[in-house]
């Protein structure tokens, strides 16, 4: 439920969003934000207002649902790394469907349909294809969430001293950062340079990101029966979030200045401020 603070400056997000999917047919807007930030709840609010307000069809895609299905993870954790076992960084994601993804929404006719890819956090796997949802052309704007989306890859100076436990202890000599620095610096790019504009959720700090996602799963041990599984512990959930701290901290420093717009979250979770940035 978002809170009416929030709403406020997301209905100014979506008449900018507007202008630029009346401008270019199939306009891809990321939109970027650390764990627990609302990325997917913004993402599902802009596109009803969207078409509520303005007339136009913007379709939401997420980062998840492009993870590589669990047993190319699996070879990826016993060949190159075992920190890939964990699904979430650049690397364990298949990044050419993204891009044909995005390429094909673009310019999706009328008469055209295409399916979306789904991944299932509940199985750790991706859905078989004949359970994708479809969507109908033409699309307005692409909506595309996800925590790393649009973000740039780090020098080769940033990599050198781990940022946790999880890397000193499990990537000592770099290995695994490297890696994946390296995917961000190449195919991910390659994906990201679709976008058109990136929208950038700004959360406070890696230590709001570990409350807001613990609370998360609270939330969902609540609401789940007693028999629910694949809830994780405090201990399994901080482990979990330590993968993803390199390139939020990474993210907050850079992209600021590299968004064309910045929401900035406050400790209570609510938008505080919109900046635009000029054209």
């Amino acid at each position: 439920m978002l809170d009416q603070r929030t709403l406020a400056f997301y209905r100014q997000l979506a008449p900018w969003m507007a202008g630029r999917g009346r401008g270019q047919r199939g306009s891809i807007i990321g939109i970027n934000g650390g764990q627990g930030s609302g990325k997917s709840t913004a993402a599902a609010f802009l596109k009803d207002e969207l078409l509520s307000a303005h007339g136009l069809r913007a379709v939401v895609l997420s980062l998840d649902d492009f993870y590589l299905p669990r047993a190319d993870r699996e070879r990826l954790a016993r060949d190159v790394h075992p920190l890939f076992a964990t699904r979430g960084v650049p690397g364990t994601h298949d990044v050419q469907l993204g891009i044909d993804t995005l390429d094909k929404l673009r310019v999706l006719r009328t008469e055209d349909s295409l399916a979306l890819p789904q991944f299932s956090k509940a199985e750790d796997d991706r859905m078989p294809a004949s359970r994708w949802p479809s969507v109908s052309g033409p699309v307005d704007i692409v909506l595309f969430e996800g925590w790393c989306v649009g973000t740039p890859p780090q020098t080769s100076a940033e990599l050198t001293e781990p940022v946790n436990d999880l890397e000193g202890r499990e990537d000592a000599d770099g290995r695994w950062r490297s890696i994946v620095n390296e995917q961000l610096r190449t195919t991910y790019a390659e994906w990201f340079s679709r976008l058109d504009a990136l929208v950038f959720l700004r959360v406070p700090d890696i230590d709001c990101v570990r409350r807001w996602r613990w609370q998360q799963e609270q939330d969902t041990a609540s609401a789940a029966s007693s028999s629910a599984i694949g809830l994780q512990s405090r201990t399994q959930l901080d482990r979990f979030i330590q993968h993803y701290e390199r390139l939020t901290t990474h993210a907050l420093r850079v992209l600021p200045a590299r968004a064309d717009v910045l929401l900035t979250l406050g400790e209570d979770h609510v938008v505080g401020s919109i900046l635009f940035r000029p054209s």
